[in-house]
């Protein structure tokens, strides 16, 4: 199990592509105030982390949904999936695209976040805006879904 590090090397270690991320996002302008945001927020979260594993991806799971409330306050629509660089410079929607295009939105987001980012449940939740089972249960559907159209 990987330790926490202290919170100043967290933001170090994240803040350029945590501010990238939001620049692509929610556009230059409003990307400053974001980026606080999901600093502020983690902050808040960062005493109640078990694990130093994935810090990576709950960062920008948090900058993600930073963004899409920053849309919604906006009155934009927030349907997109998040546009999150994998290790190969190719982010996993796109790696896992030919798999999931059929899927309705919520059962592609949630098997691209499982699948493509590793994410737990609780993390899709937060994503999704929804609870870790209803992540769970849109993740498990959309396996389904594939299974039946595979085989």
């Amino acid at each position: 199990m990987a330790s926490i590090p202290p919170f100043e090397t967290f933001y170090a270690e994240h803040a350029a592509e945590v501010l990238a991320l939001l620049r692509r996002r929610v556009g230059r302008e409003r990307a400053d105030d974001a980026f606080q945001e999901t600093f502020l927020r983690a902050l808040r979260a960062y005493d109640r982390l078990h694990h130093g594993a994935h810090l990576r991806a709950w960062v920008l799971t948090i900058a993600t949904r930073v963004a899409i409330d920053t849309h919604r306050r906006a009155g934009e629509p927030t349907d997109e999936l998040p546009d999150l660089a994998h290790s190969d410079g190719r982010p996993a929607y796109e790696e896992l695209a030919f798999l999931t295009d059929t899927l309705p939105s919520k059962e592609r987001a949630a098997v691209v976040l499982r699948y493509g980012y590793d994410l737990d449940y609780e993390q899709i939740a937060a994503a999704l805006d929804s609870s870790a089972e209803a992540a769970r249960q849109a993740t498990s559907s959309g396996v389904r879904r594939l299974r039946r159209r595979i085989t």
